[in-house]
């Protein structure tokens, strides 16, 4: 008899090694590594793909393109997400931690779909039947046209979704299903990856828009091998901070769409509603009058949305002064404060600094530069600002403000939001048109922005 070659698989990264080792030598992960039996070679008569007649290279100029078919959801801020509504033969991953509405969502969806008469089938590897219909009557799901199935065989799977031919199939989650052409347990890198291929060929053939649902690691990453986020369309992460009622949808990948493009909604008793003006949820319980609050318009995506930062600066008490942020990156808060004491002159050594994004938003983009530094400064100087005044614009190290994209935008939602001046970049300022009652102060240095504040 034979022995089975197996090898040894990183389930965080997917690294390869011919024998144990406790520590994954690509992503630094401890006892991740778990052994595998090696794939024999697999025939593709299973693959959709197989049945197809081979296609002959074709000139690009000759290639017959007409619009993705698109049908929309029913849920305007996860149209806005998927780029327009869901696209024909589409595969979707979604991602999120345990219990932030990934499920709920999508079952959502499901109902809206129905509604609507389209078809489509609800895959759960976790819970029963019964289970799920708990849910849906939590959320008031009572059409006809959504199919429930308890299973994990991706065999049993095929077969159910040819024999009522849905629109869109849910599968949750995919580190529950298997295909008894591998051998290996459920959710290992094996597993995923060869679900994840059959999915793809079986959407693009049948033109069934598939949503998947990710497990995510420690570290908020999806799990699984990094090839799942590559074979699908579009990855979509859950956020949210359990001690708020809102989560954020956010687009990290999408080919038929804007990526980083985010929805809001918030999680109620009859599941997640939209938030159709985000800026107004972040600013509803801003204080006024309160040093180191500040309002910055920032753009995910293609949205513009204004939040509040807030900022801290306090005396250390004893040792090596602390820089702590939440919402932003700490290391660019740490080059920010270091701008501050060399173009300004202001000490920060003996201080310990906190920054933090009210309600949870997490921001990236360079335009908050000049919030952050002015939030700093207003706290330090026990200085607020006006409360209906918003800046943005990047801070460069030599202290120099620097143009972003998009201020058309932004400042047309400070606007509607009843903001009446705005300090931004001086290259920014040429040629925007606003309206009388917003007054615009175009900034070139840092220098300048603390006169116009502070003085």
């Amino acid at each position: 008899m034979l022995k089975m070659k197996t090898i040894f698989i990183c389930q965080e990264c997917g690294y390869q090694s011919p024998k144990w080792l406790g520590r994954c030598p690509e992503c630094k992960s401890w006892n991740s590594l778990v052994e595998e039996p090696i794939e024999p070679a697999v025939s593709t008569s299973h693959s959709y793909l197989a049945k197809k007649e081979r296609e002959k290279p074709t000139p690009i100029k000759d290639v017959i393109t007409d619009h993705e078919d698109r049908f929309c959801t029913g849920i305007n801020e996860m149209d806005r997400v998927l780029g327009g509504g869901v696209v024909a033969g589409s595969l979707v991953l979604v991602g999120g931690d345990p219990g932030i509405g990934k499920s709920t969502l999508l079952l959502q969806l499901l109902e809206n779909l129905g509604l609507r008469g389209k078809r489509s089938l609800y895959v759960s590897g976790e819970e029963s039947t019964r289970q799920i219909k708990m849910r849906g009557d939590r959320i008031g799901s009572t059409s006809d046209q959504v199919f429930l199935i308890s299973a994990t065989n991706l065999e049993d799977i095929l077969k159910a979704i040819q024999e009522i031919n849905p629109a869109v199939v849910v599968a949750d989650s995919i580190q529950t299903l298997f295909t008894t052409h591998i051998p290996s347990a459920p959710g290992s890198v094996s597993q995923v990856r060869e679900l994840a291929t059959r999915l793809m060929f079986l959407a693009k053939e049948t033109h069934t828009a598939i949503f998947i649902i990710g497990h995510v690691t420690k570290d908020g990453s999806i799990a699984g091998p990094r090839v799942l986020e590559h074979i699908v369309d579009t990855v979509l992460y859950f956020e949210g901070e359990k001690g708020h009622s809102y989560r954020i949808l956010r687009a990290v990948k999408n080919r038929f769409g804007s990526t980083n493009e985010i929805a809001v909604f918030e999680m109620k008793e009859k599941g997640l509603e939209e938030v159709e003006n985000p800026s107004n949820l972040f600013l509803a319980e801003r204080p006024q009058k309160a040093t180191g609050s500040v309002v910055i318009p920032t753009i995910e995506g293609t949205r513009p949305i204004l939040v509040e930062l807030q900022a801290l600066v306090s005396s250390a008490t004893g040792g090596l002064a602390r820089r702590t942020s939440i919402g932003v990156d700490h290391h660019r808060v740490s080059l920010l404060m270091a701008v501050v004491e060399k173009r300004l002159g202001i000490h920060l050594q003996t201080y310990d600094v906190f920054v933090n994004v009210a309600g949870g938003m997490w921001i990236e983009e360079p335009a908050i530069d000049l919030g952050i530094a002015s939030a700093v400064i207003s706290s330090h100087k026990e200085y607020p600002l006006e409360a209906h005044t918003v800046l943005f614009g990047e801070i460069g190290l030599g202290g120099e403000i620097r143009a972003v994209t998009h201020a058309e935008k932004r400042l047309r939602e400070a606007e509607k939001m009843g903001f009446t001046r705005c300090l931004l970049p001086q290259r920014n300022c040429n040629g925007i048109k606003t309206s009388a009652s917003m007054e615009l102060h175009g900034v070139q240095d840092i220098g300048e922005v603390f006169e116009i504040l502070f003085t």
